[in-house]
C-alpha cells in the first residue's frame, strides 16, 4: 500500500527540491483541506467555476490525484510548496504534453500570502527556480508556460524578472467579476535547446 503522504513520481529521479528554507514535495495527501479552503477563496483567478466541497476534494485526490504516482507519463505533477515545512502553497506542471516536451505552470499560494504583492513576488519567484530544475533537469522538457488573467500585474513582473516571454495575449477572453479581461501566456525555454 502506497504511503499517501510519501509518495513518489515514477518520472523524476528526484523527488524533493530545495531552496533555502523552501521546499516542493510530491503533493500530500493531507495537504488537500488547506489547498481546498485556498481555491475557494481565491476562485477569481482560477480556472473553477463554482466552490469545491470537501466531498469533491476528497473523490478528486483518490481518482485523480492518487493514479499520477502510478504512471510513467501522467498529464499532471502536482506538488506542496512548503516553508521550513509547513505547507504554504502548490502547484506543478500540468497539461503536460510528453510528446512535445512541454507543460503549463499551476501555482497557487496561501490566500493571505497572495494577497501581500512583494512576499508573493519573492515566493513565485523560488517556486518557479525550483520548478525550472523539475522541468528541465529531470523531464528535459524544452518548454514551461503560464495561463495567466491579466489582473495581476505582479505575477506578470516576475516571469519577465525570470527569463519568461510573452507568447500571446487573448484578448477580452475571460469574464471575471463582471467584466472581461485578457489572457496572457509567457513561456521560458530550456536553454540547453537553444
Amino acid at each position: 500500500m502506497q504511503n499517501l503522504n510519501n509518495r513518489a513520481y515514477l518520472c523524476l529521479s528526484k523527488q524533493i527540491y530545495t531552496c533555502g528554507s523552501y521546499t516542493l514535495v510530491p503533493l500530500r495527501h493531507h495537504d488537500q483541506e488547506p489547498i481546498r479552503v485556498w481555491r475557494n477563496e481565491q476562485i477569481t483567478i482560477l480556472r473553477q467555476k463554482k466552490p469545491l466541497t470537501q466531498p469533491e476534494q476528497a473523490a478528486y485526490y483518490s481518482t485523480v490525484v492518487a493514479k499520477l504516482f502510478e504512471i510513467e507519463q501522467p498529464n499532471q505533477l502536482l506538488f506542496s510548496f512548503l516553508l521550513n515545512n509547513v505547507l504554504i502553497g502548490y502547484g506543478g506542471l500540468v497539461h503536460i504534453s510528453w510528446e512535445d516536451k512541454n507543460a503549463e505552470i499551476s501555482f497557487l499560494l496561501e490566500t493571505k500570502r497572495n494577497e501581500n504583492s512583494n512576499l508573493f513576488k519573492h515566493e513565485w519567484g523560488i517556486y518557479l527556480q525550483m520548478l525550472k530544475e523539475v522541468a528541465f533537469e529531470q523531464l528535459h522538457f524544452q518548454k514551461i508556460y503560464t495561463y495567466a488573467y491579466d489582473i495581476r500585474p505582479h505575477l506578470i513582473d516576475m516571469l519577465l524578472d525570470n527569463g519568461f516571454v510573452q507568447e500571446a495575449r487573448l484578448h477580452n477572453h475571460v469574464f471575471i467579476e463582471n467584466e472581461f479581461c485578457d489572457v496572457l501566456i509567457h513561456a521560458f525555454f530550456n536553454q540547453k535547446n537553444i
